[in-house]
């Protein structure tokens, strides 16, 4: 495979930029290391460029949160018949991310079609209003399986695999690639705190439901004057979020940090004694691994369903069913320090098996059979041999 196209309505660097969009640049990026010539099609945002190398990925930036998908299209017809910002770019196959929302880029592609869904969005579209969610939901639910019904899937969990099977993807077109992860930077360790710390590692959004974690906090203080937590990420609902700490009571307990670079990130985690993630919904949820970078483990919501993936639950963390039972076991947790320890210690180890070569590798394999015009099913091998990594 020479060259692939990357669609997704935001880039990492875009201010409401996540964890999909982290997953889909690495991935790009291990291909463009490995030889295959790359393009992202994202949005633009403000002080963006319309057009930008980063990591070996050639990127093209027009349009916005709606109307990026049809400018994408447009471009990539265009492309085809060598005008446009995608003149030039002749993929054998591209990557159609569907953050609620796919691009339908088979119908103007003309190449095999890989459609990235990290999680369903059911939850979240109320979010968006009650008819902008309805006809979201039909979309996701209704028409685009319809649409996509002989197209690879590509996902980041199985619980993500099962949620695609209940919408009608046939199980035989859905891979599961996990999400890598970056080392810790050198330099940026620290030491744990000593008095009880915990730490969130989200976008400030509703859907990720930090209040919950404010909650906690809330109702652990008074057994545990000292307790702290460490809110890292930055996102439009910041503001609500720190009025609910001052409305509990809590604001001198809580230290939103914003958005921090890698070393700030990781000095963060390293202090803390154990990481919530309160989240409604993940398709696998980085922030766990990242936390058992630093033997943290993590508190998360079993209905989140991704997070059944990334917490081995009792092992690596506690899965839980509400913010009450949340606040129990992060209490629990912070009161046991051998127990921390041994989930620590496991949690560690687990964060040591992902890697973004491997994911990069990964990806690479489904996406070289769609071009072959093959399927691609189930996990795929998360250790390739030192030959194929190299091929």
């Amino acid at each position: 495979m020479r060259e692939v196209l990357l669609l997704c309505w935001r880039d990492s660097a875009h201010p409401q930029g996540g964890g999909s969009e982290r997953y889909l640049e690495q991935v790009g990026a291990q291909l463009a290391a490995r030889g295959v010539r790359v393009t992202l099609r994202t949005a633009r945002y403000p002080g963006s460029a319309r057009r930008e190398r980063i990591d070996g990925i050639d990127i093209s930036r027009a349009g916005g949160r709606y109307t990026v998908y049809p400018r994408a299209l447009a471009a990539i017809l265009a492309g085809r018949f060598g005008f446009g910002p995608l003149r030039g770019v002749r993929p054998d196959a591209i990557i159609d991310t569907q953050n609620g929302i796919p691009f339908f880029a088979q119908l103007t592609g003309g190449v095999a079609t890989v459609v990235l869904v990290h999680h369903g969005h059911r939850e979240q579209w109320p979010v968006a209003g009650r008819l902008v969610g309805r006809i979201g939901w039909w979309i996701e639910s209704r028409l685009s399986p319809r649409v996509h019904r002989r197209n690879q899937y590509l996902t980041v969990s199985l619980p993500s695999a099962d949620e695609l099977v209940t919408l009608g993807v046939d199980r035989s077109r859905i891979a599961v690639v996990r999400n890598g992860i970056d080392p810790v930077p050198v330099g940026a360790a620290a030491e744990r705190s000593d008095r009880p710390r915990l730490v969130v590692l989200s976008r400030l959004v509703p859907h990720k439901q930090i209040e919950d974690a404010l909650a906690a906090v809330a109702a652990l203080r008074a057994e545990m004057p000292g307790l702290h937590l460490d809110v890292i990420g930055g996102g439009w609902w910041a503001g609500n979020l720190q009025a609910r700490a001052a409305e509990l009571g809590i604001a001198d307990a809580v230290t939103f940090h914003g958005h921090v670079d890698e070393d700030r990130k990781h000095e963060l985690l390293a202090r803390a004694w154990v990481h919530l993630m309160p989240s409604r919904k993940e398709g696998w949820g980085l922030a766990v691994i990242e936390a058992g970078q630093h033997g943290v483990p993590t508190i998360g919501y079993r209905s989140s369903r991704g997070l059944t993936d990334s917490i081995v639950d009792g092992v690596t963390g506690v899965l839980v069913d509400d913010p009450d039972q949340l606040a129990t076991a992060a209490g629990e947790l912070l009161a046991d320090a051998e127990a921390r320890r041994v989930m620590g210690a496991k949690a560690r180890t687990r964060a040591a098996e992902f890697s973004w070569v491997h994911t990069g590798f990964g990806v690479y394999r489904v996406l070289a059979a769609a071009a072959r015009g093959e399927y691609t099913a189930g996990l795929v091998a998360a250790n390739p041999t030192a030959s194929e990594l190299a091929s």
